[in-house]
């Protein structure tokens, strides 16, 4: 069990309700609507006699816009242009192109100008080289990780390495997540933090909102082969783990 929490989260202590997060009552609901899915499933098989030795579920992916290296002169994946003239520049407020395009039970924010500006199946991809396009691949990326196509996304669009591989074994363990199975909308992205950026890499804290209040999860995105993706951490996690927050103050709002 050990294992298996540990490739979802990152050690963040919640201030309030103790035990496992997924157990608790107030994020059961909004867990599936952010991908976080793959939380509950993975803890759920890694626990109840699951098979991990070899009988693992077989999970293909498919080529798609960022499979190899084949790039442009610019460095940018074949078909990929985005106004970067933002630049690292911190927004105090969200472009005014943001719209939402719903994914299961959810909606993420996409925008015209700073990204996903092609969509490729479960693969939104070609992120602005700015400040704002990490935060929508940190917001949008992982949200992809509950479904079906879920390796595919993974090898376009999480940084290669042991920590991906990592991600991969222990994922496949887990039953995907197609559809929202009649469940509603209970919580939604209400804000983002940046609190570290470089044109390289940002670490990205998300804000959630649900019938209880807030909380929050970091995602760590890395600039690679012409596009923003994932960079997991040493223990395969894409998320930290949801901690609460007692209000919006220091984020930038969505607005939806």
């Amino acid at each position: 069990m050990g294992r298996a929490v540990g490739l979802f989260r990152r050690g963040e202590r919640r201030s309030e309700e103790t035990g496992p997060y997924w157990k608790q009552r107030s994020w059961q609901a909004s867990a599936g609507f952010l991908g976080l899915v793959v939380v509950l499933g993975g803890v759920t098989a890694l626990t109840s006699g699951s098979d991990t030795s070899g009988n693992r579920v077989k999970a293909s992916a498919s080529n798609g816009p960022l499979s190899g290296t084949s790039t442009k002169k610019d460095g940018r994946p074949a078909g990929c242009r985005t106004d970067d003239s933002a630049g690292d520049a911190i927004p105090t407020s969200v472009p005014k192109d943001i719209g939402w395009h719903t994914l299961g039970i959810g909606r993420v924010p996409v925008s015209a100008s700073a990204g996903p500006t092609k969509i490729d199946g479960a693969v939104w991809w070609c992120f602005a080289h700015t400040l704002m396009g990490a935060v929508l691949a940190a917001t949008d990326i992982p949200t992809q990780m509950s479904g079906s196509q879920w390796r595919t996304v993974t090898d376009q669009q999480v940084v290669a390495g042991q920590e991906r591989e990592l991600f991969v074994f222990q994922r496949t363990t887990v039953p995907d997540t197609a559809s929202s199975n009649g469940a509603t909308t209970t919580s939604s992205y209400a804000g983002f933090q940046v609190t570290s950026y470089t044109s390289k890499a940002a670490t990205v804290r998300l804000l959630i909102k649900n019938d209880q209040g807030y909380a929050k999860t970091t995602v760590y995105v890395r600039w690679s082969g012409g596009d923003w993706k994932i960079q997991p951490d040493g223990s395969g996690g894409l998320y930290s783990q949801l901690a609460s927050e007692q209000s919006a103050v220091g984020y930038t709002l969505w607005g939806a």
